[in-house]
């Protein structure tokens, strides 16, 4: 069973390519290798600093914990953009397959980005990912179009 469901996931992923000093991933050239997110800061100010000062090219956002109902104007996302940040929206707090292919899909359909950091959490406790469920959501995103960009999480 973790062989065939190992080969699955590879067989989703676009293997990154070091170019000179930029990583590419599906195409896209990034200078730097860090990604931030936008949990855990006291404040909106004090995250647009961090990220600034991190010089990273890529934040994740949880979709479900972004107001999609403001305007775009208005969203966090918009300040990322400014910041010339790739948005790479996840699916954070998600339990199960159908709950993180609708937060993909949503995250797609407000136009924050094509591509998805997919978890599907398994044990609320460790926070460790239930493999059949990310499995299970890789083969349905990856049939609608979706780029996905492993990461590792640390905390």
């Amino acid at each position: 069973m973790y062989t065939a469901a190992l080969r699955v996931l590879q067989s989703c992923f676009t293997e990154p390519i070091l170019v000179s000093d930029q990583l590419v991933i599906a195409g896209r050239a990034f200078s730097s290798r860090l990604i931030v997110g936008t949990g855990k800061y006291r404040s909106f100010p004090e995250m647009a600093r961090a990220h600034a000062a991190s010089g990273a090219d890529m934040v994740t956002v949880a979709v479900r914990r972004v107001n999609l109902t403001t305007s775009p104007r208005n969203r966090s996302s918009t300040t990322f953009r400014a910041n010339k940040m790739f948005i790479l929206p996840n699916t954070a707090a998600c339990y199960t397959a159908d709950e993180a292919i609708r937060t993909a899909r949503l995250g797609r359909e407000v136009g924050l980005s094509n591509w998805v950091k997919l978890e599907v959490i398994g044990d609320q406790q460790t926070l460790y990912p239930d493999t059949e469920q990310l499995i299970e959501a890789t083969r349905v995103l990856v049939k609608e179009g979706l780029s996905f960009c492993p990461t590792q999480t640390t905390t």
